[in-house]
């Protein structure tokens, strides 16, 4: 079976379940760029090791993006048995999907997910063309759905599938256990007697001054460690300004010592005021962390609730304070949170992600 996605980047979660998805089929990754500006040295560090991947040439257009008008020669009916195009909202992406409309080639739209707007306007209008006239949709949760279907897409055209960063591998059995979070917090110098981690880029999305201004008010004993390079002048003043004392910057750590952060920390939050998704998320929980995320965290309304963690709404220092108090007082509750996490994440795997696209394509050729 040959199958051809078409995406911006090679971002490293991508390319491990392209890798994962090109064991059991003939697949061609068309990428705009070699990597993202905006993102750390990893992202540069990727093995194409079971499928074909391409790195179109183009002008850059954003971070992220480029105008690829090369990525027509790969868009021939018959070609392949599936072509997937998860870039929407980029220049090469909406020329490719109009082209294909054109030439009557079929396609698919698959998507991480998006908080639907009115549908209003001229962006929105765009969006509307772009996105209707699909063979079909991959949406990853209800929201998903509702993103594509104001747009236009038919309901009984979408199709879910887990959106992850994770091996089976790398989900623990169960939470790490006080004696070895005390070794590791020994080891890498954390200092509190309570661990609240938080790692993203130091962008204003993230809301890491909404983290900044809730940590000042909760009591010393507990740290905040923000881990994900070199925080900007803004969020040292800011630290300063706020008398936040219990907040620590961490800088960029690799897979293996983030790993070792993970295991040491209590809880997880991302204060995030918009994530598509928000990959930290399902990294947390394969952890055994409870989470406490916000209402504009699309990950965090899929996989949080009341039994590991909570959902507060965005922008507010203030709930964001009492919610971590609030979870951190009990040990027996954090370890049963910790270990509903684990449970709620198991689905979402690579190699699941990869099965139910698998599935879906065995099963659509079948009806043809």
């Amino acid at each position: 079976m040959k199958v051809l996605y078409m995406v911006n980047v090679p971002a490293p979660y991508m390319v491990n379940y392209f890798n994962e998805l090109g064991k059991y089929c003939e697949l061609t990754v068309l990428f705009e760029k070699e990597t993202s500006t905006e993102r750390d040295k990893s992202w540069k560090e990727y093995n194409f090791t079971n499928f074909r991947g391409v790195i179109l040439k183009g002008i850059s257009t954003a971070v992220d993006m480029a105008f690829c008008p090369q990525i027509i020669r790969y868009l021939k009916k018959d070609k392949y048995d599936f072509i997937i195009s998860s870039s929407m909202a980029t220049p090469t992406g909406i020329l490719a999907i109009e082209y294909m409309k054109l030439r009557g080639i079929p396609y698919y739209l698959e998507s991480e997910g998006g908080f639907a707007k009115n549908g209003k306007g001229i962006k929105e209008n765009i969006k509307k063309i772009v996105m209707q006239g699909a063979a079909g949709y991959f949406s990853t949760t209800a929201i998903g759905d509702n993103y594509f279907m104001t747009y236009g897409a038919d309901e009984s055209k979408i199709y879910k599938y887990p959106f992850t960063s994770l091996y089976n591998k790398d989900i623990l059995l169960e939470p790490v256990g006080q004696r070895e979070k005390i070794d590791l917090r020994r080891r890498l110098g954390l200092r509190e007697e309570r661990v609240v981690i938080s790692v993203g880029q130091f962008i204003y999305r993230k809301g890491f001054d909404v983290l900044i201004k809730s940590a000042a008010k909760l009591d010393k004993s507990i740290g905040i460690y923000i881990i994900g390079g070199e925080p900007t002048e803004e969020y040292i003043k800011l630290k300063k300004e706020w008398s936040a004392e219990n907040v620590h910057f961490e800088g960029f750590k690799s897979k293996y010592e983030l790993s070792n952060y993970y295991k040491a920390a209590d809880l997880f939050v991302l204060p995030t005021r918009e994530d598509t998704w928000g990959l930290v998320i399902n990294e947390a929980m394969a952890y055994g962390l409870p989470i406490i995320t916000t209402n504009r965290c699309i990950a965090g309304l899929e996989l949080v609730d009341s039994e590991n963690g909570c959902i507060i709404p965005v922008e507010s220092d203030q709930d964001l304070t009492d919610a971590i108090s609030e979870i951190l007082i009990d040990k027996q509750k954090l370890y049963l949170m910790g270990k509903k996490s684990i449970e709620k994440i198991k689905w979402y795997t690579f190699e699941n992600m990869a099965q139910i696209h698998l599935d879906f394509f065995q099963n659509t050729s079948s009806n043809y």
